[in-house]
Formats: C-alpha cells, sequence, structure tokens
C-alpha cells in the first residue's frame, strides 16, 4: 500500500528523493480520511519553504486539511494537473496525485523522517 522507497510524516504526507529533488504528496491514510477530494490549493514555483510550513490547502467532500512540507528548500514543480483533476490524490496518492517537488536545502532534515515499517505502524494501516 505504501512505497517502501518513500518517507513519511506524522502529518500523513510521503517525500520520495531522487538527487536534491524531494518529490512531496499526501499518504493513502490521509486522502481515505478526507474523503472525495474536491480542490487542491497548490504552493508556487519559485516558493521558498522551511520545514513544517503550510504550502497548501485539500479540501474535501468532508473538510479542509492543510499540506506540511517536512523538509526546506525552493518549490521546482508542482502538479497542475490537480487543478482539473483532484481526484488524482484519491485514486492515486503515491503517484499521479503528487503534490510538489521541492529542491532540497537542508538533506538533513530527512532523518527526522519514517520508514514505511514505522509510518504503517504509528498510522494503524497494515502494508
Amino acid at each position: 500500500m505504501y512505497p517502501e522507497e518513500y518517507l513519511y510524516t506524522e502529518d500523513h504526507e510521503w517525500i520520495h528523493v531522487e538527487g536534491e529533488i524531494a518529490t512531496l504528496g499526501i499518504t493513502q491514510h490521509a486522502q481515505s480520511e478526507l474523503g472525495d477530494i474536491v480542490f487542491v490549493e497548490l504552493p508556487e514555483v519559485d516558493q521558498e519553504v522551511e520545514a513544517g510550513d503550510s504550502i497548501g490547502n485539500i479540501d474535501s467532500s468532508k473538510t479542509s486539511a492543510e499540506i506540511f512540507t517536512p523538509v526546506s528548500g525552493v518549490v521546482v514543480e508542482v502538479n497542475e494537473s490537480l487543478d482539473e483533476a483532484p481526484e488524482q490524490v484519491n485514486e492515486s496518492p503515491h503517484e499521479a496525485g503528487w503534490i510538489a517537488k521541492i529542491r532540497l536545502s537542508a538533506a538533513d532534515e530527512l532523518e527526522a523522517l519514517m520508514s514505511v515499517e514505522a509510518y504503517v505502524e504509528f498510522a494503524g494501516d497494515s502494508d
């Protein structure tokens, strides 16, 4: 259910790092708790972010939730397809439903994130 090569947060975001670029999204657990996603507010490209910053919102049929970045850096790309098809976050939260790509400025922040095993235990989900 959760990609093993990703890192996870207690706020139910995931990070997939390739080189100095971290792709960010919300987890399967988060999207299932939110329900049908109807709108995703994306961060701005070139926006500087610090770990813990709110970088957007997700609105669903049930509620609204902030998106937090667990890493510092600069937003280099956002998933503009979510403007027209926010349901991609429900359908494919770990792939097509990604939110943003961030060029890392402090790679040591990754050490504070959870492995898939730790996240599954934290979220109470079975793998």
